[in-house]
């Protein structure tokens, strides 16, 4: 499953993945993987300071997660430049759904700004259906 928003001329670009070796229905472990590519289409160099994400399963239990930078990098991305990671998420639920936003800044003026990352559903096959 793949989705895509801008902000401010910066896309989020979500892919999705099921780990089913991760996984195990008996003890109510689902495992995900989902690789983000965030690209900047604006005009500025940007840099990319905080994540913030708000994850809710199936049974409405709701995570949020707040830090510094994706994968311990603050990448900055001149116009056109694009930066890549990937990550995981585990639910007790076979379903659940992970939104935020990004913290950057536009390193020229120093104004920092808002990245939304678009609303995404992490699900094992059998609930795609």
């Amino acid at each position: 499953m793949a989705t895509s928003l801008v902000t401010q001329g910066v896309r989020i670009s979500v892919q999705t993945t099921f780990v089913p070796e991760q996984s195990s229905h008996r003890t109510s472990t689902y495992v995900f993987a989902y690789n983000i590519t965030i690209a900047n289409e604006s005009d500025q160099t940007i840099k990319l300071l905080t994540r913030h994400w708000r994850i809710v399963d199936a049974n409405m239990d709701i995570r949020f997660v707040n830090g510094e930078g994706v994968c311990g990098l603050q990448p900055v991305l001149a116009p056109g430049e694009e930066h890549v990671y990937t990550s995981g998420c585990m639910f007790r639920t076979p379903i659940g759904k992970m939104e935020g936003h990004y913290g950057m800044i536009r390193v020229s003026s120093g104004e920092h700004f808002e990245v939304a990352i678009p609303p995404f559903v992490l699900a094992t096959p059998d609930q795609l259906n």
